[in-house]
């Protein structure tokens, strides 16, 4: 595999994967994390399928939370990996499968022109839980509104049923429930278990780091 692509979640920005694109790239791995937002599930998904399709070589796909289902519709991938992620199955979105926990519902604060923002306080608390303050802090500074819709969009394509798949559980996980993260699992090709929280990328980077570069080395 030629690259790695780092897919974020709603809310979230390619900046969040720094910490991890930074360890990926002093290895000498290529790192390429496209900007969602695009307004739907489609669109981002249509992102991302252009970053695959410029890769020298299939490329390792991660997915993070709303971002598995993005990832799900990609074609072309060398292997998809599920943090924490959805795994829609034909007719499924996030929503339907559990989308998000009463926590992060409690967080969201809707927006005049239909958008949706994280109060500040409450994303630190669900989102970075096991976090210092200060990185928590920062992962917030970085987070953005979010238009409606995506969590509900259907994946045309479901890449997990012909491409190999890793899902990472995070056991501590308070946006996606453990044991929904569990029961999609047994989608996937093989199955890792973290003690973490939502996000591992920022407190735990080089862990996420170490397992990429051990499934680039298959």
């Amino acid at each position: 595999m030629s690259a790695v692509l780092l897919v974020h979640g709603l809310y979230h920005r390619p900046e969040h994967f720094g910490r991890v694109a930074e360890r990926l790239r002093a290895a000498g791995v290529e790192v390429v994390a496209p900007e969602l937002h695009r307004g739907s599930l489609s669109a981002d998904t249509a992102a991302v399928q252009a970053a695959v399709d410029l890769a020298a070589e299939p490329p390792l796909v991660l997915g993070h939370s709303y971002g598995g289902s993005v990832i799900t519709g990609v074609r072309g991938a060398g292997r998809l990996v599920y943090l924490a992620a959805f795994v829609p199955d034909t007719g499924e979105s996030a929503a339907t499968l559990g989308g998000a926990s009463p926590r992060l519902q409690e967080a969201i604060t809707p927006e005049p022109d239909g958008s949706t923002r994280l109060r500040p306080d409450l994303a630190a608390e669900v989102l970075y839980n096991g976090c210092s303050d200060p990185l928590a802090a920062w992962a917030v500074g970085l987070l953005r509104p979010q238009a409606p819709g995506c969590g509900r969009g259907v994946p045309l394509h479901h890449g997990w049923k012909d491409t190999p798949s890793t899902y990472v559980v995070c056991g501590r996980d308070r946006v996606i429930d453990p044991a929904l993260q569990r029961r999609m699992a047994e989608r996937c090709t093989e199955v890792r278990e973290w003690r973490t929280g939502h996000s591992p990328f920022v407190d735990r980077p080089g862990l996420l780091a170490e397992l990429l570069e051990e499934l680039m080395r298959r």
